[in-house]
């Protein structure tokens, strides 16, 4: 066999294995993928709204893997970015000019409170990193009491409006908002008690 030969086989050989490799790496991926969002599934019925559970979690599907404690980071971390989005979608509406002074206020008062929902949600995530060590239940009662606080702030400012005839597609996009963020918080708090009944043997 001539050098040329040789050559030729050596990279029709190495070509075939890095198709191998390559295949292999895919095919695990797609399992992990698989896998996660099964969990995912699994515990997101233990929540109120099990579906938007699923579908506002799912692109975290690799970062979450099996581990309840990231699961519930994840949920905290879309309720915060939600919460941070449409506090600022309110503020730009109240300034906006299109409201009655009544209700530019009343929408500053509820931006108010969700500014404190914001708050309570960041503090919540800073303290989900030391969910490790023997003090893991006295942080998760804290992160409990302030993704509750968060909730209870969401709902504050849905009852604000409520009974508030709707004025414009702006308006029903801002209640909508909130109804989205009060589940998000509500999912959150759901995974953050699963794991304080879990309590050290939480993964």
């Amino acid at each position: 066999m001539d050098v040329n030969s040789m050559n030729n086989k050596v990279k029709t050989t190495s070509f075939l294995f890095f198709l191998r490799v390559i295949f292999l790496l895919s095919f695990y991926a797609l399992s992990s993928q698989s896998i996660s969002t099964e969990f995912i599934t699994v515990k997101c019925n233990t929540t109120e709204f099990p579906h938007l559970c699923v579908s506002s979690l799912s692109s975290y599907a690799t970062f979450i893997g099996d581990s309840n404690i990231r699961m519930a980071d994840a949920a905290l971390n879309v309720a915060l970015r939600t919460a941070r989005s449409t506090s600022a979608g309110m503020a730009r509406l109240s300034a906006g000019g299109a409201m009655s002074p009544r209700e530019a206020n009343a929408v500053r008062d509820c931006v108010e409170v969700l500014t404190d929902g914001v708050d309570h949600l960041r503090d919540s995530l800073r303290s989900m990193d030391r969910l490790r060590g023997p003090d893991i239940l006295n942080v998760l009662n804290d992160v409990q009491t302030w993704v509750s606080a968060a909730l209870t702030d969401d709902t504050t400012c849905m009852d604000g409006f409520a009974g508030r005839a709707t004025n414009g597609r702006a308006e029903s996009a801002m209640r909508n908002g909130l109804v989205m963020l009060a589940r998000l918080t509500s999912n959150a708090l759901a995974l953050i008690n699963s794991l304080a009944t879990a309590g050290s043997d939480a993964p």
